[in-house]
């Protein structure tokens, strides 16, 4: 993935490759509705939400083959979506 400034992946951008990835693993997508407590509908609801996004974001971020294999298939380096999680998470 090119990198610059103007064109840097974001939160949503990101979050968006984690649902195409979890779309294409219905196992996964299972795993994540588990552990985030969702229904289906739920989730349908939460779309686009911050709230969604950071969930998301984290899911991958705490599961290190599930991250390896979404950048992988997206072209996306592990440092860059890491980063984005990191600096959502940053106490302010």
């Amino acid at each position: 993935m090119p990198r610059s400034d103007h064109a840097a992946p974001d939160r949503a951008a990101f979050a968006d490759a984690c649902l195409a990835y979890l779309a294409e693993n219905p196992d996964e997508l299972l795993s994540f509705l588990q552990q985030a407590g969702l229904t289906p509908q739920a989730l349908r609801d939460a779309m686009g939400t911050e709230r969604l996004q950071q969930g998301l974001l984290d899911h991958f971020a705490a599961n290190e083959a599930i991250l390896l294999a979404l950048c992988a298939n997206a072209g996306i380096a592990p440092e860059s979506f890491m980063r984005v999680w990191h600096k959502h998470n940053q106490v302010e």
